[in-house]
């Protein structure tokens, strides 16, 4: 049985260059930087849990909630292949349960905090929004998109950003948590506006103040999918 079912939808995706070595007390053993063109990326990523499932069962209030997250890439070589996976700075939802779980039972780093999202629609474009609030100010993304669905292109800046498939967690300097995300191959849709009005210090840590100043590389809306949670591990290393 799949520890979690979920569905994943409208996963807006603001990409931005970083000095590899900021991330370097994050790296979980086992894994390294994965670079795309050169590049260190880190993401911060705002989307919809839908119809939550956790060992099969539906839990009251906890079934549809907002995520933002802040994510770098790793990969991880294992059985003579590379495994491509993320690393969570921070994962913020809305609900003290998943927090409690997440942290106490796996060692996630996740933090509640009163959180919001909007979708408006008009006849030619979509705006999607996130809002969480940190010392009393309300952070927002918002991205504006084209309405018409388009394929993600191979060994595209888009499939690198969507087609991490592991989520690796720091234990200690020794022991990497890992587990499998399974989902199929995302559609996007076309962003056209940015407006991101993030407090990253207050949200994160003084190290990615910085990106308040800081143009985002890309900005990718990901209609998203399904997904699955499989494969939970620890790995001594």
């Amino acid at each position: 049985m799949s520890f979690l079912k979920a569905q994943w939808e409208n996963l807006a995706l603001i990409n931005y260059e970083i000095d590899h070595e900021i991330l370097k007390n994050y790296i979980p053993k086992g894994t390294e930087i994965e670079l795309w063109n050169g590049k260190c990326y880190v993401s911060l990523v705002g989307f919809m849990f839908k119809n939550v499932k956790l060992l099969g069962l539906k839990f009251p209030f906890h079934i549809n909630f907002e995520e933002v997250n802040l994510r770098f890439y790793v990969k991880s070589f294992e059985n003579n292949e590379w495994k491509r996976g993320v690393v969570f700075i921070k994962e913020i939802v809305p609900k003290q349960a998943l927090t409690f779980v997440a942290n106490t039972i796996y060692k996630e780093h996740y933090q509640t905090l009163s959180m919001k999202h909007s979708i408006q629609e008009s006849t030619d474009s979509t705006e999607f929004t996130y809002e969480w609030k940190t010392a009393n100010k309300w952070n927002s993304i918002l991205i504006e998109t084209e309405k018409n669905e388009t394929e993600i292109e191979i060994n595209s800046e888009a499939e690198f950003i969507t087609e991490h498939y592991f989520g690796y967690t720091k234990i200690n300097e020794n022991k990497t948590f890992e587990y499998e995300v399974k989902h199929p191959k995302w559609q996007q849709l076309k962003v056209i506006n940015t407006k991101i009005d993030v407090d990253f210090k207050a949200t994160y840590r003084k190290e990615f103040e910085f990106l308040e100043n800081q143009k985002p590389v890309s900005v990718l809306l990901a209609i998203g999918s399904e997904i699955s949670v499989e494969n939970k591990k620890t790995k001594k290393l």
